[in-house]
């Protein structure tokens, strides 16, 4: 049933040679990777205006277009760098491999725990703002934007599932859609004041404050702003996604999503100001622009539903980072290898479901308010910035290749904004909650080094030089024992007692019973006499029920002839029921017993399954 399920949801497992094919040209790369940037129109430029304006009221629309200006020249800039990091890193990986090759461990492990709750928290802050679209055309639909938040997380989750190229497919027509309205409402908005006359009227009142236009106060509003330049690592992350040649194809990627946010973020930005939009919990800032641009028409409800989907494929764009993210950190041992993995469908599952997991989870602790996720997003995506600019420029610097000079500046003078952002960030927003990204930051590197040391730790027990082939093979020719573990006889013991004379050949074994009660312990005897058991039965009064204990307290004994060194093969029957729910009506001490025997290497545990024939229960036999 649950595979029938998986198939309808997820589709039938791909050959591992269709993975070429789920490879992404620049049509299909584009929303799959640059959605990002180009939605951050939708809360950018609102959170900009929720800082100015609570201070100097009006006057913040003559300082908003240069603050956004500020913030699209650092953009320009990290795509510059960018495009140096695909040329000299093939594979992907972003800022991680570009810090722990170039700077060292730590501050490679810094820069993966800060992509990685950069990716949740893009996954989290761009659904919520996208259902807010919703609920500002219909807001009738308020009351349930965490339940709808979940399902459309839900739904992107499944997307990603199906495969790269499932998703692109999915999510790219709306992705262009929202881009070409966009680009009409700026024209159009600019033409009907520069050209038409008309007066804008704001829908909201603008606060009547006017305080001191400070240093701090633009650097805050700055750092409200920086939230829209998220995305741009996800295509130097994820290379291996695109077509041959990939390298060119991701830079024409980046160079569109620069040209793009370019005109739709710093266009949004001037509409903003002439049009005096006022953040509000009710209506987003693009709502209140389009609204009085186009009325509530058709083409008011076109660029609702487009910036509500393009804010979900920002969204999809963590599915395509941070799974490719967590693949490269598993493949050098900071991670679960799990995440190494791909699913059935060829996309890195296990990375998609603890995404979506952590994404839900903020989504429901902040009750779907974009607002309150802002201050938690940008920090950990200007410090994996930083840490990039920092590694690239150390590259140059050390290699002196022909043309370093001029690379050296670039990333030098991104090294130098992307430091300052993350500085500015972290003194205007740590008590909003960027203290909380910064906690989980330092607990993902704590995770990740612990990974890596346990990895290491089993490899260096596991790993087999030659010279000790010889003493680890005598250290197997000691004496067996087969211990049965019995609680009465039947089908399913029985099974498990011809298995251990198969495997011992009639030598050391003993069927072994713990017993609470004399009565069925006198019952078991007599019944095995009755069946004439060949196997000697051994059975010990336990007045606590201590099973495991009274079994080692009987191996160690000496009335066993177990010596140290010696190995001790145990064989449980297990019955195995027809429905998973079905196991709540029987304990489970078999896994119970496994799990506390397990740790010692001279024994070795089976489990012999029996499982109920379906037909014999129908007859009742």
């Amino acid at each position: 049933m649950l595979g029938k399920l998986k198939t309808i949801l997820i589709g039938r497992p791909l050959h591992n040679d269709q993975l070429r094919n789920e490879k992404l040209n620049v049509f299909w790369g584009l929303p799959i990777m640059a959605s990002d940037a180009i939605s951050s129109v939708a809360y950018a430029v609102e959170e900009i205006l929720w800082v100015l304006i609570a201070v100097i009221g009006a006057a913040s629309y003559g300082y908003m277009f240069l603050v956004a200006a500020a913030i699209i020249l650092l953009l320009l800039i990290l795509v510059f760098s960018y495009r140096q990091t695909i040329d000299t890193y093939p594979l992907g990986g972003g800022s991680y491999t570009v810090a722990r090759e170039n700077l060292g461990e730590i501050p490679g492990l810094m820069a993966c725990g800060a992509l990685v709750v950069d990716y949740i928290l893009t996954v989290a802050v761009s659904s919520t703002s996208g259902v807010a679209a919703i609920t500002s055309a219909v807001p009738a639909l308020l009351p349930y934007s965490v339940i709808i938040t979940l399902v459309i997380i839900t739904l992107m989750t499944i997307g990603n599932l199906r495969g790269v190229r499932e998703s692109a497919r999915i999510f790219a027509i709306p992705t262009y859609i929202f881009i070409v309205s966009m680009l009409i409402m700026i024209v159009t908005g600019f033409i009907r004041v520069k050209f038409l006359g008309y007066q804008p009227e704001p829908q909201f009142t603008v606060p009547q404050v006017m305080g001191d236009v400070s240093l701090f106060l633009l650097l805050r509003a700055f750092a409200g702003g920086l939230s829209g330049l998220t995305g741009v690592e996800a295509v130097s992350n994820a290379i291996p996604n695109f077509k041959n040649p990939a390298q060119k194809n991701a830079k024409r990627v980046l160079y569109l999503l620069a040209l793009f946010v370019l005109l739709i973020f710093g266009g949004t930005s001037y509409m903003a100001s002439i049009y005096h939009a006022v953040p509000d919990y009710s209506a987003t800032v693009v709502s209140q622009i389009v609204s009085q641009i186009f009325g509530r028409n058709f083409m008011y409800y076109i660029l609702q539903v487009s910036t509500a989907v393009i804010l979900f494929m920002a969204a999809n764009t963590s599915f395509a980072g941070m799974p490719m993210l967590l693949s490269l950190a598993a493949r050098d041992g900071y991670m679960p290898r799990q995440f190494n993995t791909r699913g059935g469908r060829l996309s890195f599952s296990n990375g998609i479901i603890i995404l979506s997991i952590a994404a839900c989870l903020l989504v429901v602790i902040f009750k779907g308010h974009t607002h309150g996720l802002i201050p938690l997003y940008a920090t950990g995506v200007f410090l994996s910035f930083t840490l990039s600019q920092l590694g690239m420029l150390t590259r140059w610097l050390r290699s002196r290749k022909p043309g370093w000079a001029h690379k050296a500046i670039i990333n030098g003078v991104g090294f130098l904004m992307t430091s300052a952002a993350v500085i500015i960030i972290a003194v205007s927003k740590f008590l909003q909650g960027a203290w909380i990204a910064i906690l989980a930051i330092a607990l993902l590197i704590v995770l990740m080094k612990v990974t890596r040391r346990h990895y290491a730790d089993v490899a260096r027990q596991l790993t087999l030089p030659p010279e000790e082939v010889k003493e680890e093979t005598e250290l197997i020719h000691v004496q067996k024992h087969m211990i049965v573990l019995v609680n009465t006889l039947n089908k399913a013991s029985l099974k498990a007692i011809n298995y251990a004379r198969q495997l011992a050949n009639n030598q050391n074994i003993e069927a072994f019973s713990v017993s609470v009660d004399e009565e069925q312990s006198g019952a078991l005897r007599e019944k095995w006499k009755k069946c004439r058991m060949t196997v000697p039965l051994v059975i010990k009064y336990s007045p606590y029920r201590d099973i495991i204990g009274t079994l080692m307290k009987y191996v160690e004994s000496e009335e066993h002839a177990y010596k140290p060194g010696d190995m001790l093969t145990l064989v449980m029957p297990q019955f195995i029921v027809d429905k998973v729910w079905m196991n709540i009506y029987h304990n489970q001490m078999a896994y119970m017993i496994r799990q506390k025997l397990l740790h010692d290497r001279h024994i070795a545990v089976i489990i012999v399954p029996y499982v109920l024939d379906k037909s014999e229960k129908k007859n009742g036999k």
